[in-house]
């Protein structure tokens, strides 16, 4: 079911992914670009009650895959939605050979899309390269995988403990541990951060954890802290 979160944005929340018997709960979020344009960021399965609740705001033009990590429902939404275009995040066309891409997100936003969007790409990453976007009208910053945060009693045993050393089950959202030994280029990734942080965020959302609705800049830099200094 979509949920309004802000102006001209809603979100879903869909089944849990299983990855080596964790189990992720995923969101994506639908935003509504002049012209009744809809922007899909990171599609959860598509059900036949979720399609007729997105068509009800618009037409769907751009299908956006963030991250390599999350694409796994794309084909079903690019079958639902023939005319719409298949964004891919760095990497994603070689992993995902049989998805016939129409274009890769890059470190600027999409001339479809600027003005209403921005985004960057968080560069000096060894597991993805995430683009991360801001929805202007809403002021929502929009992170896939490097912000996390779960219930600690998502997980048990021997995952309990992983999820605990890998920051994931904070008192808030945090960068995953795996994520932050995995930027390599820490240059890259600062720049990168700056333009986020020059950002007049006022909400963060995220695929796995709860989002942030006030005091989103001062979030986003204790978030980063570790990286920024």
């Amino acid at each position: 079911m979509l949920k309004q979160f802000g102006h001209e944005i809603w979100t879903s929340e869909g089944a849990d992914v299983v990855v080596a018997g964790f189990h992720y709960p995923t969101r994506m979020a639908v935003i509504r670009l002049s012209g009744g344009r809809l922007f899909v960021w990171s599609p959860i399965r598509l059900t036949d009650s979720l399609r007729a609740e997105v068509e009800a705001l618009g037409t769907v033009q751009h299908i956006v895959a963030p991250n390599s990590l999350h694409h796994l429902f794309l084909p079903e939404w690019k079958r639902a939605c023939p005319a719409a275009k298949v964004h891919a995040a760095p990497g994603l066309r070689k992993k995902r050979r049989d998805i016939a891409f129409d274009a890769d997100l890059g470190n600027t936003p999409s001339a479809e899309w600027i003005g209403e969007i921005d985004q960057v790409l968080m560069q000096g990453n060894l597991i993805t390269t995430e683009a991360v976007f801001f929805h202007a009208r809403s002021g929502t910053v929009l992170f896939t995988d490097l912000l996390q945060q779960f219930p600690a009693t998502s997980f048990s045993g021997w995952r309990a403990l992983v999820a605990k050393l890998d920051l994931m089950v904070g008192p808030e959202p945090a960068v995953p541990r795996k994520f932050r030994v995995a930027f390599i280029d820490r240059r890259a990734a600062r720049h990168s951060l700056e333009r986020i942080f020059a950002w007049p965020a006022e909400t963060v959302l995220m695929a796995h954890g709860t989002p942030v609705e006030k005091n989103a800049r001062a979030f986003l830099r204790r978030a980063f802290a570790w990286l920024a200094r």
